[in-house]
């Protein structure tokens, strides 16, 4: 326990952390990397150029200050990191390296005002947060290696399926190289791939949600290619398995991990909301409710540029056909003409809870959503106009943890 002296000194940093704390996480990943470049491999390099893993990390490091009395309060978002922890690989003899490190960064940032004991006291709080990170993610590793088909690590996948969804978006069917069972997964959760790319010099670790249901031979992924925005750096990873992997090449893939995951408990109707690639742990959830919940209405939403960026939809299509509990509803923000001919559409331009509740009677319910964060910040300030409880908001970001505010 952290000792009340140490407790209000972390709490009288929290007001410079919320002005310095993105220039602290920049300059800890600089002296990381420089130190130990070996962790680079366990790195997304476009989050890193974005600065989407340097601004997440600040915002946990301002959160772990600000709740420092009562670190239970930030326990959602830990074990949160601990699974993409988990799932990337990383080890207990890392964290003390990670703490040199940011105490060290946080000295560089703030000079004479980062004194001896402001420096002692986070360095005691950082050792009390590793512990909690390292022991929940002991669990996870165990509990992962245990279970019916499971691993610790990584473990070898043939590719044994490529196929096109729409012109950005190709799934891939991934099989056991050892033949050996599939561990169960809980719908709305992800695997981390790993792949070495040709003439690259570090291997590269990307999540990617489940998009079917668990039981099946296989597992399956849903892949954006990311390399159509000039603003943003290209998807290694993306583009890699997009244009150079085929079906016999040879992956490595963590045992399935994450939170955000369907409650099969509740009975409500249940909205699934989507844009772009979003939809993919939402399809992973629809197959579940049709085979669990045959009785649980559910609505599923998805927004889209148009039919030729629509990814999976003749397979929503069919399961809404064969479940009649099943509503489906399209938002197309650029129809194509033959789109609009066809009508194959139920809205043009963007989503808005007006057209929401045409589609949803009612708030009494669970609503999951997923995709772009502005698509993601407007589907959450609806449903808090709405009326709709946090607690029946799930969502889940694709990369580093955000903010819907």
């Amino acid at each position: 326990m952290l000792s009340e002296q140490t407790i209000q000194i972390i709490k009288s940093t929290v007001p410079v952390l919320e002005v310095h704390g993105v220039e602290i996480t920049k300059r800890f990943y600089e002296k990381l990397f420089t130190s130990h470049p070996e962790l680079l491999h366990l790195f997304n390099h476009a989050n890193q150029k974005q600065g989407r893993q340097q601004t997440a990390l600040a915002n946990a490091v301002y959160a772990a200050a600000k709740h420092i009395d009562r670190l239970e309060a930030i326990l959602p978002a830990v074990k949160q990191i601990a699974h993409k922890h988990r799932s990337l690989g990383v080890k207990p003899e890392q964290y003390p390296i990670v703490g040199e490190h940011l105490l060290g960064a946080i000295k560089d940032v703030l000079g004479d005002a980062a004194t001896d004991e402001i420096l002692g006291a986070w360095a005691e709080a950082y050792g009390v947060i590793a512990s909690a990170f390292i022991g929940i993610e002991s669990d996870m590793y165990t509990n992962s290696a245990m279970q019916p088909g499971g691993w610790s690590d990584f473990r070898a996948f043939v590719i044994t399926g490529k196929k096109r969804e729409s012109d950005v978006i190709t799934s891939f069917y991934l099989t056991p190289q050892d033949h050996g069972p599939l561990a169960a997964f809980e719908p709305g959760q992800y695997v981390s791939i790993r792949i070495q790319i040709p003439g690259d010099t570090y291997t590269h670790i990307r999540q990617y949600s489940l998009s079917h249901v668990s039981g099946q031979p296989f597992y399956r992924i849903s892949v954006k290619r990311e390399d159509t925005n000039p603003a943003i750096p290209a998807g290694k990873v993306s583009v890699y398995l997009h244009n150079q992997a085929q079906e016999g090449d040879i992956v490595w893939l963590s045992a399935p991990a994450g939170d955000f995951t369907l409650d099969h408990t509740d009975s409500r109707p249940v909205t699934l909301l989507s844009g772009g690639v979003g939809l993919t742990p939402m399809v992973s959830m629809l197959h579940s409710l049709v085979a669990k919940q045959p009785n649980r209405k559910v609505t599923f939403i998805h927004a889209a540029q148009n039919s030729q960026h629509h990814a999976l939809r003749k397979e929503v299509e069919q399961l809404a056909e064969d479940h009649p509990q099943v509503t489906v509803a399209w938002c197309y923000a650029q129809p194509t003409d033959l789109d609009s001919s066809e009508k194959v559409y139920h809205k043009e331009g963007y989503l808005d809870l007006p057209w929401i509740q045409t589609l949803v009677p009612s708030v009494n319910g669970s609503f999951y959503f997923c995709g772009p964060v502005p698509f993601m910040k407007t589907v959450n300030q609806s449903l808090i106009a709405w009326g709709v409880p946090e607690a029946d908001r799930h969502y889940e970001f694709f990369g580093p943890s955000g903010a819907l505010a």
